[in-house]
């Protein structure tokens, strides 16, 4: 699962105003973020395998800590605690969205991996396998990604009518990361893939906040409200 992830960050970001796009963005990959960095580590593995899945080369035979069930709970609770201690307000509320924003990047993985999740220590893994049928995985991508921009679009003040273009612009790229990752060529190791994911993370993340910043009228925030005064629906200019 890749851009899939973001629609989980869109969908959220309006319920939580005080906590921008990017942290979100940066939120629904904590696990494969971690991830990279113990692969840098060899502390996890995988091997390049072409042809392993028709969406990918991963073979990822070894990945307990983060992507094992309870490591997946730890990692996204931490990421809960860590938000929670630099926005203001409820705190007790971000810990709890920003977790389960977190946590579901591994049911996600659930539906397209291989069984390679593991439910504790490295053992009884599990994964439902879309990625063996790319042309099943790549529009369950886009689809969880259109409906969380969907909702992000009806729920956020768009400032101008080009501020919405700007919004689906941004959207379109990421639909194009997911096309290179399915059927662009394969990392040459396994070092090449975890610095490449590292690298989109950061840069995707970047782009939200510009993408923000330039589409998205400010959002008041204070204690009595998270999301913004107008009502669903609404189509902005």
């Amino acid at each position: 699962m890749f851009v899939g992830h973001y629609g989980v960050s869109l969908a959220a970001r309006p319920m939580l105003a005080r906590v921008p796009l990017w942290v979100w963005f940066l939120a629904t990959q904590w696990i494969d973020v971690a991830w990279s960095v113990l692969v840098l580590l060899g502390i996890e593995k995988l091997r390049i395998v072409p042809g392993f899945t028709e969406a990918n080369a991963l073979d990822l035979y070894y990945m307990p800590y983060t992507h094992g069930l309870p490591g997946a709970v730890v990692f996204s609770f931490a990421l809960g605690v860590i938000v929670a201690l630099f926005v203001s307000g409820n705190r007790a509320m971000t810990v709890l969205l920003v977790t389960i924003v977190s946590f579901s990047h591994w049911i996600l993985d659930l539906v397209v991996h291989l069984p390679d999740l593991p439910l504790y220590d490295n053992s009884a893994k599990v994964g439902f396998g879309l990625w063996q049928h790319v042309m099943l995985s790549f529009p369950f991508e886009l689809i969880v990604l259109g409906l969380g921009a969907w909702f992000y679009a009806r729920r956020m003040t768009f400032a101008h009518v080009k501020g919405r273009c700007v919004f689906w612009s941004f959207v379109a790229i990421l639909v194009a990361f997911q096309a290179y990752a399915n059927f662009g060529p394969s990392p040459s190791s396994p070092e090449a893939m975890a610095v490449t994911a590292l690298a989109f993370y950061v840069v995707l993340a970047l782009l939200a906040e510009l993408t923000e910043r330039s589409a998205i009228v400010p959002i008041a925030t204070n204690s009595g409200s998270e999301r913004q005064a107008s009502p669903p629906g609404r189509r902005h200019a």
